[in-house]
């Protein structure tokens, strides 16, 4: 199994001139912890965390604090910069991760897990001739291994299924399909991820059952707990 049978393909994207709080509100908005940032040509650049937009909120409140003058003797000027950027920068350009970390979408399941293990990231994009393609998350990653139960690759007539189901999952209403990751192998479908209600769940069954090609559906989706969401 393989980074292009788990990611996710509609990735939430920004634009290195896109203003930090329209970031914040792309990652309220979509309930996502990170955004890629790509130029003109859909090639990754950077990438916008959640932890980087909490941390500016940590730096600010200890701006607050008068910095001692024996450990300014320490800092050296650049670094200070930086730091300065990093917390008052308004654009994603300013303030993102530049060393990003990506993997092919032919990439298997267990060289993700160890880019993830060695880098020390939660998720990590996914490219194709070095154009982004999709993402792969840590929760993509273990509902593929939850699902996985043969190391043989899937055929393209499952990739277009996959393709299907998830075209067909967009056109339900207040369902949020990033929380959803569907597999496809020879035909048979198989739902992981949250819905916010049994509803969501059958209609996601439903769309799977539907889509032309699927044999049969294995619908393993969950609710959203009422704690998730919670500030």
């Amino acid at each position: 199994m393989q980074a292009s049978d788990v990611m996710t393909r509609n990735v939430v994207t920004a634009e290195p001139k896109t203003k930090v709080r329209d970031i914040a509100d792309l990652m309220q908005k979509h309930r996502i912890s990170a955004v890629p940032i790509t130029d003109a040509n859909e090639q990754v650049v950077g990438i916008v965390s959640e932890g980087d937009l909490m941390r500016r909120v940590g730096d600010r409140d200890q701006d607050a604090q008068p910095r001692s003058w024996w450990l300014s003797l320490f800092t050296s000027g650049r670094l200070e910069s930086k730091d300065y950027i990093k917390v008052h920068g308004q654009y994603a350009e300013e303030i993102m991760s530049r060393d990003v970390m990506t993997v092919e979408e032919s990439a298997s399941l267990s060289e993700i897990a160890a880019t993830l293990e060695r880098h020390h990231v939660k998720r990590v994009p996914v490219t194709r001739d070095g154009r982004l393609v999709g993402i792969v998350s840590r929760a993509n990653l273990l509902r593929g291994l939850a699902g996985q139960d043969t190391l043989a690759p899937v055929s393209n007539d499952d990739h277009q299924i996959r393709e299907a189901i998830e075209q067909e999952l967009g056109q339900i209403a207040g369902l949020d399909k990033f929380l959803i990751n569907v597999i496809v192998k020879d035909g048979v479908a198989q739902l992981w991820g949250l819905v916010d209600s049994a509803a969501q769940k059958q209609a996601a069954q439903v769309a799977a059952e539907n889509a032309p090609g699927v044999r049969s559906v294995e619908n393993n989706l969950g609710s959203i707990p009422p704690w998730m969401w919670a500030e």
